[in-house]
């Protein structure tokens, strides 16, 4: 179950690139598995390319009984291998959705968590000044 918050901001799909199926789709020569194109709804950061082609989310899709497919970033696509469009409709596609919602909110925690960090630094270093600033004002001639 995914427990981010879904933002404006969270990295999703919109569609399906009708274009790139099959020409032969829904008739006698049509492939069993093949690459399905989806658009993603944003830019994807360079982390966020490595964590959807990375390791953790095939392992959650081979655990979610998806082991065959493949997932790889291309621009704005996300290109799904050894799938067909039943199988993306019949749950496939819920479950990469949640994998990206929860890489970009990975993604976006990790960016917070550096800002806030790099304020609190800024804040140390200020205060380090100040009490440099008071020491030496603290010395007489």
């Amino acid at each position: 179950m995914n427990t981010q918050l879904k933002t404006a901001d969270s990295l999703g799909l919109t569609s399906v690139l009708v274009g790139s199926l099959p020409d032969t789709l829904m008739t006698d020569a049509a492939p069993e598995r093949y690459t399905v194109e989806a658009v993603l709804s944003r830019k994807v950061q360079p982390v966020e390319v490595a964590a959807i082609e990375g390791p953790d989310v095939s392992g959650h899709l081979t655990a979610s009984g998806y082991p065959a497919i493949q997932l790889h970033v291309s621009d704005r696509r996300l290109v799904i291998s050894n799938t067909n469009l039943e199988e993306l409709r019949d749950g496939l596609a819920s479950v990469i959705a949640d994998q990206l919602e929860r890489v970009s909110g990975d993604e976006r925690e990790a960016r917070e968590r550096a800002a806030s960090d790099r304020q609190a630094a800024s804040e140390r270093e200020h205060e380090r000044a100040a009490a440099v600033v008071a020491l030496a004002s603290s010395v007489t001639f």
